[in-house]
């Protein structure tokens, strides 16, 4: 019998919360943050599968901001820290991909077409090692910047590789971080890897949250936003009416007359609603159709 069965509320966990460093990202700016961050987990996990040659997957587990300090103290005091410096954020620390080094040998081996298993293995990377994992996260970080879209103003590059998560000087202690946990499966074993981004990089790009838009000029904002969306468009010839019982014998090699005449021009279509008619003609080796009426006038 537990002390919930006698009736007595199980113990709350009380978490301290330092208010002369506020380091809670709003839910507006967190859940812009994290889709961003799934969207680099899927392509970092097929980019992995190119570079290792075995299932790789990758997924987002938490996103939090805090201090740089806060970070390293959540890190293995052993282990491969990246350090990347960011282009046009010259005043901001710099941002860090964290793995163990084991799991790090392990790609390396793959990539070299060996066995991945380097469990329990802790040195240095040899001159060949650190060039095939300064690549593979130079790589990763082009996914991360395509990922994150305009938040990350500025491409990221390898700068060192650091073995000890306390001498590793990525930023100031009280500097805020956000700090990204995935989880990497890499064939049948999996790793917990850490990025880390200084938040002077990210939150400028968010904007205020929950920013007021005036709506005075509502229709010409919403006219200008569908004026942008994409739409299929469709040249067709003339409909033909035909019963079920044809559509069901339908074979290969039978003939469905179409009442198109042929000299008439196509009906270029949008949404199954005719809006113009054009001629097929060429442009370069493809075929293209030239509008000559919209909406029953000439265009002549």
């Amino acid at each position: 019998m537990t002390v919930q069965d006698l009736g007595v509320p199980a113990p709350k966990t009380v978490e301290a919360y330092d208010f002369r460093r506020p380091t809670t990202l709003a839910r507006e700016h967190s859940r812009i943050l994290e889709v961003g961050f799934e969207t680099f987990a899927r392509q970092w996990g097929t980019q992995l599968t190119a570079k290792v040659r075995v299932k790789s997957t990758v997924a987002a587990e938490s996103l939090v901001m805090q201090s740089y300090d806060d970070y390293v103290a959540s890190l293995p005091s052993t282990t491969s820290m990246v350090l990347c410096v960011m282009d046009g954020q010259s005043n901001s620390g710099k941002m860090v991909v964290q793995f163990p080094t084991a799991a790090a040998l392990g790609w390396v081996a793959r990539m070299l077409g060996g066995h991945g298993d380097k469990s329990g293995l802790e040195r240095k990377f040899t001159p060949l090692e650190y060039a095939l994992i300064k690549t593979l996260v130079d790589e990763a970080l082009d996914v991360l910047s395509y990922s994150l879209g305009g938040l990350l103003t500025g491409t990221a590059h390898v700068e060192s590789i650091q073995y000890n998560s306390q001498f590793a000087q990525a930023a100031a202690t009280t500097d805020l971080m956000i700090a990204v946990a995935f989880s990497v499966r890499v064939g049948d074993s999996a790793t917990g890897v850490t990025l880390a981004i200084p938040a002077d990089a990210l939150l400028p790009q968010l904007g205020a949250v929950n920013p007021m838009a005036s709506h005075a000029n509502a229709a010409g904002l919403v006219r200008d936003q569908l004026a942008h969306v994409p739409v299929d468009v469709a040249v067709r010839l003339a409909p033909a009416a035909v019963t079920p019982a044809q559509i069901l014998n339908l074979a290969v090699g039978d003939t469905i007359p179409l009442p198109h005449p042929e000299h008439e021009p196509f009906h270029v279509a949008v949404g199954g609603k005719d809006l113009a008619q054009a001629m097929v003609v060429r442009k370069g080796s493809r075929v293209a159709a030239r509008i000559v009426a919209v909406e029953g006038r000439s265009l002549d």
